[in-house]
């Protein structure tokens, strides 16, 4: 047997610089063809990890990526389809269906996702939950490798005999350990906890038992995915190393799985031991983007390094995350490769979706073949894991859901599928492109068929333990805030999860385009997402006040935020430099561009509240404009709630309301005097301004929302006037609404030259 390989693409070679062009072109489609498969598919409420499988298929090079066009680098399609196609003909087997150098990318994009899932690994839960998630797990995993691969060693030969007839001569045991049958095995094994993550967060079951079960079952499934694939690596280069026709060379495969065993746990528990060193090293160099830059270079070299030792890049890239997992440089590192996360993995994908023949996937026996292989995956994960669950305090309904919840298979299934395609033993590659698309198939499958199923079974109150009541009905319950906006909730759920952090909450995003966090310290779990303008909790009664705690610290924050932005204004440079750019050279007062033909003057407004005043200037101008405000009630509300944020008293009682609403059809306003009380009382003491006069002036101005005049530079111009020379008291002595309107006209500066 020789060394394991990437298959050849068999097509005639191109000169460089066309395969440059070539590459970028294909990349550039990619792209486009990612994004929209997955936005199509996360409007229909799927995982966009199916659109963009979906959308490889349909570019792909034995799909519309096979259309030939015009002569020259674009005759046998943009993915050189038409000449993959002759070169099968010809050689009675499908080539690879993606360029080397395509390939070489998707090679990097899957160290990428693999060392972000490394460092989204949450150890934490995984030892405390180690026993029944362990038994959950390894059930999981024995029942999906076993099934798989006795389906592929009893089903392969009837189905595909002209590619695998070979395992029906050989004895079961060597079959069974065949590298096609191994990879069907391991194909089946891992959980995708992100999508797994998602419907427990939406169905509000992410603390119960069933749901912390099914967490750190799917955590442990991923890691034991990882650990079956280097055996299974090994047991593969193992049996190369046996004489053709002899038994199984247990001694040669026994030492290459322990070896394989052994690199991967000495490797992770050496990072591990080392990870804080490594993050200090790291430090060196400052700069956020340096430092996730050069952790990720670190994970590719200990990428190699694993595969130069018999097993795979992906095993190198999750044990470097692993171990950077507990380190301060965690959160860092993501958000600064996100941007390559976000560019790399689509295509991965998009470009396994491309290696997709569809014309061989089919076939009736495929799909008949295909058919019976999703099944057997679903069952082994409802069976192998819900039996354990049994054992573990769970009645029938707890064991169902958890066997639920473990169905979806996701990311590693897709590596391993694509491994096992491009990886060449005794000159054919281990998996066939009929097998490969039968993997994709399942992974589309049963991530469509276990959302339904969980809602179904969460969908009644009953318990799922025995012997108590469920977590859910005694001690979990969700809460929400409702915020202003989606921005002020955006906002206040990044510094919810930074206060989080602070207080020493190990806290990780389950699901970006849900918004979906959790947070968790010894025994504290807290799951906390956003939905438009509203923020919801879920945690038990005792950790209510803990996230009440931290809700209050976090609006104390940004309070103290707001205040601090609000001080330049309050200080008396502001007012000299308002008076001294309200003046002209002159001694005038500069004059708004717009005049104030359209603002209500109203000399004496009598009101004892702030929002007296406002409401009845605000009745006054829809009785003088009523075309320009359509709700009166609604421009009321608009501007009292912007009073409450922040008061918009000035000094030498001057208040300057002002708001934009959909409850105007143009640019409104109103100034007023408001009138002295005859006991000498102030008139309007509750209105806070900086200098803690009662006020006596009030410029009130609305404006359409979408406004896009500076109609706050003519409120900042109003002010200036009034601040300039005290000018704030001649208008005070005006008696009527025209000597108001010559204060602000033109006249004005007449009088004061």
């Amino acid at each position: 047997m020789s060394n394991l390989i990437l298959a050849s693409t068999a097509v005639a070679e191109l000169p460089l610089t066309e395969k440059m062009t070539l590459l970028a072109l294909q990349v550039g489609l990619i792209l486009f063809a990612a994004k929209l498969g997955g936005m199509l598919a996360v409007r229909v409420k799927l995982p966009s990890v199916l659109g963009e499988l979906a959308a490889g298929i349909v570019i792909g090079p034995w799909a519309l990526g096979g259309i030939g066009f015009g002569s020259g680098l674009f005759q046998n399609g943009l993915f050189r389809g038409a000449e993959l196609r002759a070169v099968a003909a010809a050689t009675g087997s499908s080539p690879f269906a993606v360029t080397p150098e395509l390939y070489g990318l998707c090679t990097i994009a899957s160290v990428v996702l693999l060392f972000l899932s490394g460092i989204e690994t949450n150890l934490k839960m995984f030892l405390r939950f180690a026993f029944t998630g362990s038994l959950v797990g390894i059930g999981g995993v024995v029942a999906s490798f076993l099934f798989g691969d006795l389906c592929a060693v009893y089903l392969l030969p009837k189905f595909l005999p002209a590619t695998f007839g070979h395992l029906a001569d050989l004895p079961t045991l060597q079959a069974i350990l065949s590298p096609a049958a191994m990879f069907m095995g391991i194909m089946s094994t891992a959980t995708s906890v992100g999508i797994t993550a998602r419907i427990l967060s939406e169905r509000r079951k992410m603390d119960t038992e069933e749901g912390v079960t099914i967490m750190a079952g799917a955590v442990i499934d991923d890691v034991l995915g990882i650990i079956v694939l280097a055996i299974g690596m090994g047991i593969i280069a193992a049996s190369g190393k046996a004489e053709a026709g002899s038994s199984v060379n247990w001694l040669g495969i026994g030492k290459v799985a322990a070896n394989a065993f052994g690199v991967w746990l000495g490797g992770t528990v050496i990072g591990i031991l080392l990870a804080r060193r490594i993050s200090w090293l790291l430090k060196f160099f400052r700069s956020p983007v340096a430092i996730a830059t050069l952790a990720f270079g670190l994970s590719l070299v200990i990428a190699g390094l694993f595969e130069s030792m018999g097993l795979t890049l992906i095993i190198g890239a999750y044990v470097m995350g692993l171990a950077l997992s507990r380190t301060d440089l965690k959160h860092l590192i993501q958000e600064n490769l996100q941007s390559v996360y976000t560019f790399l993995v689509p295509v991965f994908f998009c470009v396994m979706g491309m290696m997709v023949d569809v014309s061989a996937l089919c076939s009736k026996p495929v799909l008949i073949f295909g058919a019976i292989y999703t099944v057997l995956a679903v069952a082994a994960k409802v069976v192998g894991c819900a039996i354990p669950s049994l054992f573990c305090g769970f009645n029938t309904l707890g064991a169902l859901r958890v066997g639920a919840g473990m169905i979806p298979r996701g990311e590693v299934a897709l590596i391993v599928a694509g491994i096992g395609v491009s990886t060449v033993v005794d000159g054919k590659p281990i998996l066939s492109q009929e097998v490969f698309g039968i993997g994709i198939l399942m992974t589309l499958v049963t991530t469509v068929v276990a959302p339904p199923c969980l809602v179904a079974l969460f969908s009644t109150n009953r318990p799922g333990v025995r012997g108590r009541r469920s977590p859910s009905n005694e001690t979990s319950r969700p809460f929400s805030f409702v915020l202003t906006s989606d921005n002020v909730a955006q906002m206040m759920l990044e510094r919810l999860i930074s206060t989080f952090r602070d207080e020493g909450f190990f806290t990780f995003l389950l699901n970006a385009d849900e918004n979906i966090w959790s947070a968790m310290l010894n025994d504290a779990e807290i799951s906390v997402r956003r939905e438009g303008r509203k923020i919801f909790f879920e945690s038990t009664p005792d950790e209510e006040a803990l996230v009440m705690g931290v809700w209050l610290d976090v609006v104390g924050q940004m309070r103290s935020v707001a205040e601090e932005l609000s001080q330049p204004v309050r200080q008396d440079e502001v007012g000299a430099f308002m008076r001294n750019e309200a003046m002209r050279d002159d001694g005038s007062p500069r004059m708004p561009k717009k005049r104030l033909r359209d603002y209500l003057m109203l000399p004496a407004l009598t009101a004892s509240t702030k929002q007296e005043a406002i409401e009845k200037m605000v009745d006054a101008i829809a009785a003088e404009s009523p075309d320009a405000i359509s709700d009166a009630g609604e421009v009321k509300r608009t501007i009292l709630a912007r009073e409450r944020a922040m008061s918009s008293g000035l000094d030498h009682g001057i208040a300057v309301p002002h708001c934009k609403t959909d409850a105007v059809t143009r640019i409104v306003g109103a100034v007023a005097i408001v009138a002295e009380r005859e006991d000498g009382v102030p008139a309007i003491a509750d209105y806070e301004t900086f200098d803690h006069t009662p006020v006596r002036i009030i410029v009130l101005t609305v404006a359409p929302k979408n406004y896009n005049a500076p109609y706050l530079q003519l409120m900042a111009s109003l002010s200036r006037i009034l601040h300039a020379s005290s000018a704030y008291r001649r208008l005070l002595m005006c008696t009527s609404a025209e000597s108001m309107k010559d204060f602000f006209s033109s006249k004005q500066k007449e009088k004061t030259t």
